[in-house]
C-alpha cells in the first residue's frame, strides 16, 4: 500500500468507530477556541467537524454554524448530538456553500486530512473579506514520560506527524499565527485505551495487531511508577492552534 493509499484508508476509517470517538475524544479548551475566532464573527463553518467536539463550544458561543463532514458515520453522530447545527456533506476540497458566505472557518483535528493545494483556495472561497481560518489540534504532552511511552507504542513506523506545529496554509492568506494552550482532562484507564481506539493507525490495524498494542497500553497504565494503575489519570494536551486571514 502507498503513503497515499493509507492516508485514504486511515481518513475513511474513522466512521466505523463514530460513537467511541464522540465518547472519548476530548473537546476544546475555551480559550483556544476564542482566539481561532475573528472579532465579530457571526457565521463560522466548522470543517471535518466529525461528531461535533469543536461545533459544541461554537454554538455555545451563539454563533450561526454550518459543520461540513464527509462520514456519514460521524454525520449520524452530530445531528443526534447537535440536532439544531445546519450539517453538510462536504470536504474542505468542496464546502458547497456561496463564495464570500462566512466570517471563519475552523477545523479541529483535521487539516492534516485535507489537500491544502485545492483546500486553502476553496475556504478562501467561501470566507468574506477579511475572514479568517482558524486551525486546531489537541496534542497528547509527550513532555511527561509516560505518555512519551505511549505514543512509542502506539505509534506505526509509517505514522507521521501531523503537521500542527507549521500547517500548510499560504496565498490568499497572510501569515499563520500560532498559539498553544496546556490543560489536562482527568480519564478513567479505560477512557485512555477508547481513545487510542479512535485513532485512525489503531483502527486500521488487524485485529491481532490492535489488540496486542492495547494490552501493552494497559500494562503501561498498571504498572507505570507515575501512574500505579490509578483509577483516574490526568491526560495532559497542549492544544495547538493556529489561524490566518484573507
Amino acid at each position: 500500500m502507498t503513503d497515499l493509499e493509507r492516508r485514504r484508508v486511515q481518513a475513511a476509517s474513522f466512521g466505523a468507530v463514530a460513537d467511541v470517538y464522540e465518547r472519548a475524544r476530548p473537546t476544546y479548551p475555551a480559550e483556544a477556541i476564542d482566539w481561532l475566532l475573528p472579532p465579530g464573527a457571526r457565521r463560522v463553518v466548522d470543517l471535518g467537524a466529525g461528531t461535533g467536539k469543536l461545533t459544541r463550544g461554537l454554538v455555545d458561543r451563539g454563533l450561526s454554524v454550518v459543520a461540513v463532514e464527509p462520514s456519514a458515520g460521524m454525520r449520524r453522530e452530530l445531528a443526534e448530538a447537535l440536532p439544531g447545527v445546519t450539517l453538510l456533506a462536504g470536504t474542505a476540497e468542496e464546502i458547497l456553500l456561496p463564495a464570500g458566505s462566512v466570517d471563519a472557518v475552523v477545523a479541529g483535528q483535521a487539516w492534516h486530512w485535507v489537500d491544502p493545494v485545492r483546500a486553502v483556495p476553496e475556504v478562501a472561497r467561501v470566507l468574506a473579506p477579511g475572514g479568517q481560518l482558524g486551525l486546531v489540534w489537541n496534542i497528547r504532552d509527550e513532555r511527561v514520560d509516560w505518555v512519551a511511552e505511549l505514543t512509542r507504542i502506539i505509534h506505526t513506523p509509517e505514522h507521521s506527524d501531523n503537521g500542527s506545529l507549521a500547517p500548510p496554509v499560504g496565498p490568499p492568506f497572510g501569515p499563520v499565527e500560532r498559539f498553544d494552550v496546556e490543560w489536562g482532562k482527568p480519564m478513567r484507564p479505560q477512557e485512555i485505551i477508547e481513545m487510542l481506539s479512535s485513532r485512525s493507525y489503531i483502527i486500521t490495524m488487524t485485529e491481532g495487531e490492535r489488540s496486542a498494542v492495547l494490552a501493552r497500553v494497559r500494562h503501561l497504565l498498571d504498572t507505570h511508577p507515575a501512574l500505579g494503575g490509578a483509577p483516574e489519570i490526568t491526560m495532559p494536551y497542549v492544544t495547538r492552534c493556529s489561524r490566518a486571514r484573507l
